[in-house]
């Protein structure tokens, strides 16, 4: 397990790392390079290794295996968390810090017994207050909500607005994450509204200025935008 601090104890607002989906071949080795000089850059809670195969199938377990194996020594060496979507077999399987399930992936309860009481679980709940208190109820980690914003990364079961994080967070202690197209420019609303991590891909691995000055300008807005409040 990373000693990170993940979940959060306190109230700020952290960067969830999200890898692009494809990481065949040479793409993987420069993608370890862009993940070394994010982590460099700056604060960064955890990474979630969510990779797809052709025509958006279940990525081979082979590929898993080789992602994983590259990419979780850089995370360990930063005391960042390594989060699998989902596979849990292979998230205990590889060392892997936990996993992150949705609705119609390995389910919540399979996932702990298969992971272990102290690894990680996380739970995509969409737009429904609903599902996050089930899934809080059972044990998750953490609730993830979204999309907050339009997205190309995949395509969007539901939109949530912020209101939906601030309802969260001021009944639950269960962190919450936002995920959805978020970018430096628009994050602002959803910390404000009570976000404990921002998920993010695009928004870092294709920033224009490369990803080490995504991770600054992202931690920077996150401070920006808890300033009003806590001033």
């Amino acid at each position: 397990m990373s000693d990170d601090g993940f979940p959060p104890t306190g109230s700020d607002c952290r960067l969830y790392l999200i890898t692009p989906p494809n990481l065949d071949g040479a793409a993987l080795d420069a993608f370890a390079g862009a993940l070394d000089a994010a982590l460099a850059a700056g604060d960064v809670a955890c990474l979630q290794l969510r990779l797809k195969g052709p025509d958006d199938a279940p990525p081979s377990a082979e590929a898993v295996r080789r992602a994983t194996t590259r990419l979780l020594p850089l995370t360990r060496a930063r005391d960042v968390a390594f989060i699998m979507n989902d596979f849990p077999e292979l998230a205990a399987e590889l060392g892997c810090d936990g996993v992150h399930v949705g609705q119609e992936d390995t389910p919540y309860d399979k996932a702990r017994r298969i992971v272990g009481a102290d690894a990680i679980v996380g739970v995509t709940c969409h737009d429904s207050r609903h599902l996050a208190m089930e899934a809080g109820e059972a044990g998750a980690d953490y609730v993830a909500f979204g999309a907050f914003y339009p997205t190309a990364t995949k395509t969007p079961k539901s939109s949530a607005r912020p209101e939906l994080l601030a309802w969260w967070s001021e009944l639950m202690e269960v962190p919450c994450v936002a995920i959805g197209g978020i970018t430096v420019e628009n994050c602002a609303p959803l910390v404000r509204a009570g976000a404990d991590f921002l998920a993010v891909s695009a928004g870092v691995w294709q920033h224009p200025d490369g990803p080490g000055a995504a991770v600054q300008a992202f931690n920077a807005a996150i401070a920006a935008a808890k300033t009003p409040a806590d001033g």
